[in-house]
């Protein structure tokens, strides 16, 4: 079974989504399961996991909503605040929606690099385990040495990075946040999605090989086994198809063994997810 393990939906509005800025007009549209289906169909993708992109209740029950009408919406990545002092009943309300596999907080538009290290959002992380949630870490490289601190505290709670960190794929920086990703990437618990580095190439003039160096530290440091293929469609539409995306990580994996490549390509997000 091939799995897009990231990708999301939205019925656009410019207040709600004001991080989709003019110089994204491309995306400042709806992007709905019909939209989707029909691209996963072309790309022989069996099924998604759609992940918030609005941190509100509201957007979990959104995607839910649209998780219970379409069958290839395998899984959903929602929004509940860790920090609330009602967290405990949230989660045992999300606990009933079966389709419901996890959460996560949009750290990387936190203005303090150590966000993530703060005693009432950690208290949160530490209560999703009951309810068997994962937990996607969305981050800058900046905000690596936190996670790499993070990571540590929960042994027992499946984690993933999201879009590797979003390295500098434009400048090919790659020094500190290979340092910072090989420490994160010691600990077993802790898986990494291929996603999102099209949008963090230039949009206009990015090769695949660009990614190669980036995809190399990830591979040897999480090994095959904990890496998973994202799409981050429609965001992606920023730079590159569907098609182009998909392409980047298949290309690359294909030296890799038959059950490596499918662990990638859509095993390990059963897996991890427990789709």
């Amino acid at each position: 079974m091939i799995i897009d393990a990231h990708q999301h939906f939205w019925q656009y509005h410019p207040v709600k989504d004001a991080w989709i800025t003019d110089d994204m007009k491309v995306i400042q549209e709806d992007f709905l399961p019909h939209h989707l289906h029909p691209v996963l169909q072309e790309n022989g993708v069996d099924g998604c996991v759609a992940v918030q992109a609005d941190q509100s209740e509201t957007e979990t029950g959104f995607l839910l909503d649209l998780a219970a009408q379409h069958n290839f919406i395998k899984g959903v990545v929602g929004w509940v605040d860790l920090r609330s002092d009602d967290l405990s009943e949230r989660l045992e309300h999300f606990s009933r929606f079966e389709k419901l596999k996890g959460f996560r907080h949009i750290v990387q538009g936190e203005p303090d690099p150590a966000f993530i290290l703060s005693n009432d959002f950690c208290k949160g992380i530490q209560a999703l385990s009951k309810y068997n949630f994962t937990y996607d870490i969305l981050v800058y490289p900046v905000q690596l040495p936190a996670v790499a601190a993070f990571v540590q505290q929960f042994p027992d709670q499946r984690l993933v990075i999201d879009h590797m960190a979003k390295p500098y794929c434009k400048t090919g920086d790659i020094t500190e946040w290979e340092t910072h990703m090989r420490a994160v990437a010691q600990h077993p618990h802790v898986y990494c999605k291929l996603s999102g580095l099209v949008t963090e190439a230039d949009w206009q003039n990015w090769e695949a090989v660009h990614f190669r160096p980036f995809l190399d530290v990830v591979l040897e440091a999480f090994g095959p086994e904990r890496l998973m293929f994202g799409s981050d469609w429609p965001v992606c539409k920023l730079a590159a198809s569907y098609e182009e995306v998909k392409g980047i990580v298949t290309d690359y994996i294909s030296r890799l063994s038959t059950t490596e490549k499918a662990g990638i390509m859509g095993g390990n997000a059963v897996r991890f997810y427990g789709l």
